[in-house]
């Protein structure tokens, strides 16, 4: 996929290419290129099965929802703020507040019922949770890579919590298409990998 084909500001290029440049740092191991153009891939598949969303707000957040990542607990804060900056005078004011309010949204990926935007962002976000089961390791160890800077144990022990708060939730996905579809193969992953990293610690 050629990200600039999914940038909805054809007036705003020089905006695209900064952000292309963005998630092509090299410090970036998943949050990059790739996991973009599969995020605006997964929008695209959303609205071929009907789900409803804003496409201009949502795909613009999809671009923005890790345009800052540096592992800290505010990159979507930073993101967002990139985004209320950036598109100021670009979009309609209403546009960027929504843009603004769905990369924050990104944080928890829990939005509210009704919230039709922000349930198409997150669930595209999250999809790579779906994947088959080689993606889906690729991606885990991805994570893990711009986390070197955590001990193994200190990495086991926060990504297993975090995997264990994710299968606690009644849904991970909150479209229809999501929650029928990519449910049940995320659900089998973090289980998998949640598996695997209790049998790493109980080896050492």
């Amino acid at each position: 996929m050629e990200l600039p084909q999914h940038w909805p500001l054809p007036q705003a290029a020089s905006l695209r290419d900064e952000l292309v440049a963005a998630y092509a740092d090299p410090s970036r191991h998943y949050h990059d290129q790739r996991h973009l153009s599969e995020l605006l891939a997964r929008l695209d598949e959303l609205a071929a099965a009907g789900t409803a969303f804003d496409d201009v707000p949502v795909r613009l957040a999809g671009w923005f929802h890790d345009a800052v990542y540096d592992c800290e607990r505010d990159a979507e804060e930073r993101s967002a703020a990139w985004a209320e900056h950036a598109l100021a005078g670009l979009c309609p004011d209403g546009v960027v507040a929504e843009v603004v309010r769905l990369v924050r949204g990104t944080e928890t990926h829990a939005p509210e019922g009704g919230d039709l935007n922000g349930a198409a962002l997150s669930d595209a976000d999250l999809a790579v949770l779906a994947s088959a089961p080689a993606r889906y390791a690729e991606y885990a160890a991805d994570v893990r890579q711009e986390y070197a800077h955590l001990s193994d144990e200190e990495w086991r022990l926060g990504r297993a919590d975090l995997l264990r708060t994710l299968l606690a939730r009644e849904r991970l996905f909150h479209t229809r298409l999501g929650h029928e579809h990519w449910e049940p193969a995320a659900r089998a992953n973090i289980e998998a990998e949640l598996v695997g990293l209790t049998h790493l610690a109980a080896a050492e």
